[in-house]
Order: structure tokens, then C-alpha cells, then sequence
């Protein structure tokens, strides 16, 4: 629980992983009043400590209510960007559930089955070390952690529905 603590506040003072990824994640736009996710249509704003981003080279943005639906976003562009390629992708980013900051969805480590609940029921909570996704996976009954690319259609599906990976 201390060295969380710590680590947090060395991402917080930017003392801790590499200085320009972190520099590069913490200027992503923020989602606006009217901003609406992609994929479910809520507000994301409402709902800052889960808000994930995916920037694109020519500076726009979407923003996701939680890292579950820019995982469908992501596994099914065509359907909610048409016109967009993953190839013009500059940076896509999560929140970490424990110090809030936006960290690099590629890195991130995702714990599913948890008994914490994001804005659309059952989620993928990052988390941005090994550290922190065992601590939450004690604290919270998680079932699995996965990295970024061992999140499947499956899984997300799953999640929609309630039931625990």
C-alpha cells in the first residue's frame, strides 16, 4: 500500500518512468461538457476518474467513459469512427484508478471480475504496475489481470454482460 502511495506521487511529480511519455499523456485534451462517448453516448466528462482517450496525429479526440468502451472502439473502429485508422493513432491513453492520471493504454494493466464498478457496470480497471494490480486485485476480489493486447472482443462482451473473467 506504501510504495503505491509513493509511486503515485513520484508520477505526480514526474520523478518516476519515462519523463516525456508522461509529459506527452498529461497534455491530452480533456473531454469538454458535450463530449459523448463514441460508443455508449454518455457524457464522459461526468465521469473523469475512469475517462480514456485516443488522440490522433491531426490533434483530434475521442473520449470513452471507461477503458471497456475504447476497447470496443478499438475493436471495432469502422463501426464508431468511420473513416479513422489505427495507424493515425498518436496516443492512446487510460486513467489509472489509483492516481488518476492518465497513463498509456499500451502499458496499462487491466484487472477484470473486481467488485468495483465503473460507469457502465463492470469494467477493466488500470492500473499502472504489477504492484498496483495485485494490491487491487486483493483489495477488490479481481479475477484476472491482462495487458493490453489479452483484452479481447470476448472479454468485453462478457463484461457487458455481467459476468466475471
Amino acid at each position: 500500500m506504501l510504495r503505491r502511495h509513493l509511486l503515485a506521487m513520484l508520477l505526480i511529480l514526474g520523478l518516476a518512468g519515462p519523463a516525456s511519455a508522461q509529459e506527452a499523456l498529461s497534455g491530452l485534451p480533456k473531454p469538454g461538457v458535450r463530449d459523448l462517448c463514441p460508443v455508449c453516448g454518455m457524457l464522459v466528462s461526468k465521469y473523469p476518474n475512469w475517462t480514456a482517450t485516443v488522440l490522433y496525429k491531426d490533434g483530434h479526440a475521442h473520449h470513452f467513459d471507461g477503458a471497456k468502451d475504447l476497447f470496443k472502439y478499438l475493436q471495432e473502429l469502422p463501426k464508431y469512427a468511420p473513416g479513422h485508422r489505427a495507424e493515425d493513432m498518436k496516443h492512446i491513453a487510460v486513467t489509472d484508478f489509483y492516481n488518476l492520471q492518465k497513463i498509456d493504454a499500451r502499458q496499462a494493466l487491466y484487472v477484470t471480475g473486481s467488485d468495483v464498478l465503473g460507469p457502465m457496470g463492470h469494467e477493466l480497471v488500470p492500473l499502472v504496475t504489477d504492484v498496483d494490480a495485485n494490491d487491487f486485485m486483493k483489495d477488490h476480489k479481481g479475477k484476472r489481470i491482462l495487458r493490453f493486447d489479452q483484452v479481447t472482443r470476448e472479454i468485453v462482451e462478457k463484461l457487458d454482460r455481467g459476468k466475471a473473467e
